[in-house]
């Protein structure tokens, strides 16, 4: 299980598995639980390049970022470990 502290959104943290290149579990800490849950849903699946290209560049209203691009750029730290 990896741990993401999140930054400039409402969840605190993204904590996700990862098994050959495809993500098992997503789970988001705060946040507005029933958006977080579908895409944490949509997610668990798919290939981590995938989640990265769908999910990279969404903002949430003003903000430069949104919990999906979060979980994108936790996905990219990861790949560049």
């Amino acid at each position: 299980m990896f741990t993401y502290t999140t930054s400039g959104v409402c969840s605190k943290k993204i904590e996700f598995m990862v098994e050959d290149g495809v993500v098992k579990k997503i789970s988001f800490q705060s946040g507005c639980p029933g958006n977080l849950q579908g895409v944490s849903r949509l997610a668990e699946g798919m290939k981590v390049e995938d989640i990265i290209i769908k999910l990279k560049g969404i903002k949430c209203g003003d903000k430069e970022t949104s919990c999906p691009d979060q979980l994108a750029r936790a996905l990219e730290e990861l790949q560049n470990k």
